[in-house]
């Protein structure tokens, strides 16, 4: 199955008002990369851009989708040296590379190995010990690979295997803004599997556009944790409270986030993970990022990385859950 794994699940979009603007919503609205879609965008009249939409859903799995025998990935999965990359997996391993730099390597899409192996890949899930997360350690680190000014892929053994969906389905609504800007389009909100992209306001109601947080302690149902103002930013969130494969024998459960520093799933005491910045595919790289980090670390990388805004949920040593919201972030919650 064709499947990106949705890191929080859907975002509620809100609105409320009249429509003083004469501008027109549009909206599309779909099943795509394994998860869903709604895109909002205001014209001067009635628009229909599902086609163009869709060509840009069917470019990111032909260059990206671990789960398509002939993507372009997956080809080099196979070993394929010789194939030449598109622009779209250009960038997004060019990205990758600089996240995995500011996270010390916490972000690795060579963990591939390690996410078929616990069985969160398309590929065979194996017994897992030590002494086989230890033998397939050697084919996860991005510095075994290497892009050449070709576009070609060099890895340092075959075995190493890219996966590519922790930044994949906010880089794909990076390229859909792309599309709403293309067409002049200039207020809209784009969501894929509960990331975001927002431009302007929603001028037909003369209000921002405001978005909705999941609460990571309520499992069986979805209730709001906050909700804030977004306004030319992406945001993009990951959790393990709701993802995570029981043991039907033992009932240990794994999270399907992977460390890629110890080739373990991780159960961190941070439960989820809000990042903005000024596109998805960096705001979805580093919300799955700060999964697998100690609470610290992400706090330090936050004083860094100052472009970004973050809202962490966490639980402390004796059960108790408590928020962390950056300046930039705290700003943006809505009022009531």
């Amino acid at each position: 199955m064709n499947r990106f794994i949705v890191l929080v699940g859907i975002l509620c979009l809100f609105s409320c008002g009249g429509n003083p603007s004469g501008l027109v919503r549009n909206e599309n609205s779909g099943a795509a990369l394994g998860t869903s879609y709604n895109l909002i965008y205001l014209a001067q009249g009635e628009m229909n851009l599902q086609k163009q939409v869709d060509s840009v859903f069917d470019a990111i799995n032909h260059s990206l989708s671990t789960y398509i025998p002939a993507s372009d990935i997956s080809k080099i999965n196979r070993g394929d040296s010789t194939l030449v990359v598109d622009h779209m997996f250009r960038e997004v391993f060019e990205l990758s590379q600089e996240v995995n730099k500011a996270t010390n390597g916490y972000f690795d899409p060579t963990v591939g190995v390690l996410v078929n192996a616990w069985g969160f890949g398309p590929e065979k899930q194996i017994q897992m010990d030590s002494a086989r997360v230890d033998s397939l350690l050697q084919f996860v680190g991005f510095d075994k690979v290497r892009l050449s000014e070709a576009n070609t892929i060099t890895k340092s053994n075959p075995n190493i295997y890219f996966d590519f969906n922790a930044i994949a389905k906010g880089y794909s609504i990076d390229r859909l803004a792309k599309l709403m800007d293309a067409n002049g389009i200039k207020n809209y909100l784009l969501e894929v599997g509960g990331e975001l992209v927002a431009k302007g306001q929603n001028q037909i109601k003369q209000k921002p556009w405001i978005v909705g947080i999941d609460d990571p302690t309520v499992e069986n149902e979805r209730k709001l944790k906050t909700t804030i103002r977004l306004e030319n930013r992406a945001l993009a969130s990951s959790g393990n409270y709701r993802h995570f494969r029981e043991d039907p024998v033992t009932g240990v459960k794994y999270v399907h986030t992977i460390d890629p520093t110890t080739g373990f799933t991780k159960n961190a005491n941070t439960l989820a993970a809000t990042v903005l910045a000024d596109n998805c595919a960096k705001a979805d790289a580093y919300a799955t990022s700060f999964m697998a980090m100690d609470l610290d670390q992400v706090l330090k990388l936050l004083t860094v990385k100052r472009e970004l805004e973050a809202y962490l949920i966490f639980i402390d040593e004796k059960g108790d859950i408590h928020e962390f919201m950056t300046p930039g972030f705290k700003v943006l919650v809505a009022k009531n």
